[in-house]
């Protein structure tokens, strides 16, 4: 097999699939980029996502929900009618109110904590199931049982990219589990708005983080955009023969940005181009944050390169017991990149139209669980925003006395959505996809906008 051949099958699996544009001629379609920067609806608060996934559900109520009666009632029942058996469980973490905004953190994000008056909380978040896969994969396209395109997916359609050598929407150790590949994938949107996967769960370092094949070993770049000249023009002659062939187009597409990719990809991947100041300042080279270090700091790298929407996955927050071992070792271990992460991008001038997401796909319950760990809470938990229009040291939304249900200032998955989509100047309502009949979109028809968050 030639290496032109194992680049275009390995890109083509990566996500630059079939071009497909509803409304385009086919030729157009051939010579069009669908990658090429879009206007938005209208004018955006932020221009890239970085989403920060903790797979598995952290807990809310021992990290950003402080709630001082249930440290008070630890260990009482939880209350006559609900859950008779359920026993309390305070948090094993001290909540402190940190910058000038006062936002109560627990002690399990000291660094992050610091950068409190960037922050965002949404308190007040909901979901429809208690169940990892059936959340996770609402939190990332919408809905649970029907195959949508995923929230990067929506992006990259509705704003394209603002670099054409390199891939619009990266996905970084993105889980095998609870959907896998459907997380990150573009379902009915042509496949070119799919994600680009880095690594994979609990695999990554700055050796292996790439795209297989990205490079031809065989042959110079001359040579090969030689060959690949040829190779479009046999596509273009079949495509101008046969008409409408989705297949024909995507290798037409998938091509070129394969070809582009190889100088520029290798590059940006490449964290030891970066000071040993900013290394340490991501925890690089530090056994706890060294991994979850490496990809903030490729984060930073590739939306200052003009990757319109990266997602890094952080698994093992599911705490059905051993709470506050496993927790304290997951925040550990991202606690530190993503303060670094923060600093970074406004040093960068970046924060400021990057928006930063973090969380996981519902909270746990205040009862305990086997003694020292929670159940799946998916009626009230906690998500975090900052930079990219957001009011920073703001807190909307909140919980019961418990933390058990969201019960002002409520936001589900769905206004979630909308309103990331609105902070990048895209509207839910008008952000659509011709399919089976009818406008698909990610909010369904549902989702609301949560204005009081915006800056």
């Amino acid at each position: 097999m030639t290496s032109s051949r194992r680049l275009f099958l390995q890109s083509t699996a990566a996500g630059f699939g079939y071009l497909a544009f509803a409304g385009l001629s086919t030729l157009a379609a051939a010579t069009t980029n669908p990658l090429a920067p879009r206007q938005p609806h209208f004018p955006a608060r932020a221009r890239r996502v970085i989403f920060l996934c903790m797979e598995g559900g952290p807990s809310h109520v021992d990290t950003f929900d402080y709630k001082p009666r249930l440290a008070t009632d630890d260990g009482k029942p939880i209350g006559k009618g609900r859950l008779p058996f359920a026993r309390l469980l305070g948090s094993p973490w001290k909540f402190r109110q940190h910058g000038q905004s006062g936002l109560w953190i627990s002690d399990l994000f000291p660094e992050l904590a610091k950068q409190a008056d960037k922050l965002c909380l949404l308190r007040g978040m909901h979901t429809d199931l208690p169940n990892h896969p059936q959340a996770f994969l609402q939190m990332h396209t919408g809905l649970f049982n029907f195959r949508r395109p995923s929230l990067g997916a929506w992006v990259l359609y509705g704003l394209g990219t603002e670099s054409d050598r390199l891939p619009g929407f990266v996905t970084i150790s993105p889980p095998q589990n609870n959907g896998g590949p459907a997380n990150y994938g573009s379902a009915f949107l042509p496949a070119i708005y799919q994600g680009t996967r880095l690594g994979g769960p609990g695999r990554f370092g700055s050796g292996s983080a790439t795209v297989s094949n990205l490079r031809g070993s065989r042959q110079s770049a001359a040579a090969q955009r030689t060959q690949l000249d040829f190779l479009q023009s046999l596509n273009r002659a079949a495509l101008e023969r046969e008409g409408t062939h989705p297949g024909i187009e995507g290798i037409i597409e998938s091509y070129e940005l394969a070809f582009r990719m190889q100088d520029e990809l290798p590059n940006v991947l490449d964290i030891n181009k970066e000071s040993e100041a900013t290394r340490q300042l991501y925890g690089i080279g530090e056994e706890a944050t060294n991994t979850f270090g490496q990809q903030c700091l490729m984060a930073r790298r590739l939306v200052e390169s003009g990757v319109r929407f990266v997602e890094i996955t952080h698994g093992g927050w599911d705490q059905h017991r051993n709470l506050r071992e496993d927790h304290g070792r997951r925040a550990l271990a991202t606690d530190r990149p993503m303060a670094a992460l923060l600093i970074d991008l406004e040093k960068r001038g970046l924060l400021k139209d990057t928006l930063v997401i973090w969380g996981g796909e519902f909270g746990r319950t205040p009862y305990a669980q086997f003694g020292d760990g929670r159940d799946h809470n998916n009626k009230g938990y906690t998500l975090w925003m900052a930079g990219g229009g957001v009011k920073g040291g703001y807190s909307h939304g909140s919980t019961d006395e418990y933390g058990l249900e969201a019960v002002q200032g409520k936001v589900h998955i769905h206004d979630w959505h909308a309103t990331i989509l609105h902070l990048l100047g895209l509207d839910h309502e008008r952000l659509t996809y011709r399919y089976a009949g009818r406008d698909m979109r990610l909010t369904d028809v549902k989702g609301r906008v949560v204005r009081e968050i915006l800056s």
